[in-house]
């Protein structure tokens, strides 16, 4: 992984649910910061002789992946200090997130309904924050905790 290696940093965060302590290791937990820019997005569908249908939409945008995330709810976030992290950088714009965000939300919503006309797509809230991933050795291999899911995977695969 190509980021910055901080011993100790100030990040604003999604607010995990499994903290670094309480995942399991026979060693050191480290941490990775994933960049996201989470929206909180309204879609405004037109309908003939009605008026328009608007929908919330939460997207999240993997900036460090390059790829759109729907979301059922906008997660929480804090500003956190965080030790011995590796801090991902973003490889995406401001603009360019905005981008991805405006057309995943558009193609979910043509997905489900047939719009009269074109959907139009705002960005209401933009949060940017990291999600944190926890690195944690163990005997029998190196794995990688979400830490606002608590799913975990190896770290080789």
């Amino acid at each position: 992984m190509v980021g910055e290696r901080h011993e100790r940093v100030d990040l604003p965060v999604v607010t995990p649910a499994v903290g670094r302590d309480e995942v399991e290791s026979t060693g050191r937990v480290g941490a990775v910061a994933y960049p996201y820019r989470v929206y909180e997005a309204t879609v405004e569908i037109p309908r003939p002789l009605l008026s328009p249908d608007e929908r919330r939409r939460v997207v999240s945008v993997d900036c460090s992946r390059r790829l759109a995330l729907r979301a059922d709810d906008r997660p929480s976030f804090e500003t956190r200090t965080v030790e011995d992290a590796l801090v991902l950088p973003s490889e995406l714009s401001p603009d360019q997130a905005d981008e991805k965000a405006r057309d995943a939300v558009f193609r979910w919503t043509t997905r489900t309904v047939v719009p009269s006309d074109v959907p139009e797509v705002t960005l209401d809230e933009v949060t940017d924050a990291y999600k944190l991933f926890w690195l944690a050795e163990r005997p029998d291999g190196d794995v990688i905790v979400d830490s606002v899911r608590g799913t975990e995977r190896a770290l080789d695969g």
